[in-house]
């Protein structure tokens, strides 16, 4: 019999990262680890910080405080079923007005006065979001202890800076950073529109006078407001695999020029460096600075005035998202298929791209199945590092 959950402490921190579609790998991460704890299990993270579709994961969880399961069965609701239409208008009369209305302001000089730089319309999201969310309810996880903080990113286009959005339980003294701010704000859905929309394909958010757009671009520091909001032990999951492309650097036979990239390839590379480099690069510094923290005299590190060693745990995907992604491009809707076919994303080689794209059941449902795999293939050190009693 286990315990119904970890001691509590204050400083256990979640960060979900960015990834457009494949954020529906965080969702059976936390699915696994909900399986880890009994039915009644308050929320574990204290401080939740999401960018662009981990945002949404984020919030919902801290809409859900009081129950961590409850939290993922509303997120397994919404993710199990997902289909593009419920995040962008995939219909022909929808696109081919987003079309002409994107070609008419950046092709034709904006004759109308009308202006757009998004390929896509994600009214439907938007919609989506304001039946599920019920932001006053991270207001009343505050106040009742069951969260610290949770930040939302976003990036403003005027300052060319991250913005880091958080709402927590005391005041909390806002900071400055070389392209990066933290602002104290009661969340709502604007800064989660802002937070998620990706470049190019969805159309910036107006908030305080502002555009901004997905938290993911320029995001230099995605560890950063976990620690200003007073972690000291992360989990974080990812959204992209780390093993060995098969026969890499071997040497091959002569074969000819391959073809230029598309698009697609293109625009999947863009999306990566986006959405996952710096995080994968901000891991790495956290990582020196918990050795050189290790070097410091115990009377320096005991003041509170030296370098402050942050724990870390990282889960990420044991399969390549982009493999996943190419089984299941026939679940596109024909139109948005059609829509997409001549950048290349619809073939083997655009699957980069698709993987952030392909909001559909089946490719989501077997991200989840992954996620909640690999998230019980590390039990023992998750119940460690979460402070999770054996079951018995």
């Amino acid at each position: 019999m286990a315990t119904t959950g970890p001691d509590k402490d204050d400083g256990l921190a979640l960060i979900l990262s960015g990834g457009g579609a494949r954020a529906a790998y965080q969702v059976g991460v936390l699915a696994g680890i909900a399986e880890l704890t009994p039915r009644t299990t308050p929320n574990l993270f204290p401080i939740i910080c999401g960018t662009s579709a981990g945002a949404i994961n984020a919030l919902a969880l801290a809409t859900h405080a009081g129950n961590l399961h409850a939290a993922v069965d509303s997120m397994l609701e919404v993710w199990s079923a997902f289909r593009s239409h419920h995040v962008m208008r995939t219909d022909w009369p929808g696109l081919v007005a987003q079309a002409w209305r994107w070609s008419r302001t950046n092709l034709l000089g904006n004759v109308a006065g009308e202006s757009t730089t998004a390929l896509l319309d994600n009214q439907p999201l938007r919609q989506l979001l304001a039946a599920r969310m019920r932001f006053g309810c991270i207001e009343e996880a505050l106040q009742a202890g069951q969260l610290r903080a949770i930040s939302v990113s976003a990036f403003d286009y005027r300052a060319s800076q991250s913005v880091y959005f958080y709402q927590g339980r005391d005041r909390i003294t806002p900071w400055r950073r070389h392209r990066r701010i933290g602002v104290q704000t009661r969340l709502g859905l604007d800064h989660l529109m802002a937070s998620t929309a990706i470049p190019l394909l969805f159309p910036p958010v107006l908030l305080n006078r502002t555009w901004y757009g997905d938290g993911a671009v320029r995001q230099q520091a995605p560890l950063s407001p976990a620690l200003h909001l007073g972690a000291n032990r992360v989990l974080v999951i990812g959204v992209t695999h780390h093993g060995v492309t098969p026969d890499a650097g071997q040497p091959g036979g002569r074969l000819a020029t391959p073809p230029p990239p598309s698009l697609a390839q293109l625009g999947g590379h863009l999306l990566h460096s986006t959405f996952i480099d710096n995080l994968e690069t901000d891991l790495e510094q956290l990582e020196r600075m918990n050795r050189l923290a290790a070097y410091q005299p115990a009377a320096l590190r005991n003041s509170g005035n030296g370098v402050r060693q942050v724990e870390v745990q990282v889960v990420s995907p044991s399969e390549p998202l982009d493999l996943i992604a190419a089984r299941h491009r026939a679940a596109l809707p024909a139109g948005l298929r059609l829509f997409l076919r001549g950048s290349g994303a619809t073939r083997s080689s655009g699957s980069d791209l698709l993987s952030y794209l392909l909001f559909e059941a089946e490719y989501c449902n077997e991200l989840i199945a992954l996620g909640r795999r690999d998230a019980l293939a590390q039990a023992p050190e998750l119940r460690r590092f979460l402070g999770l009693a054996e079951a018995r």
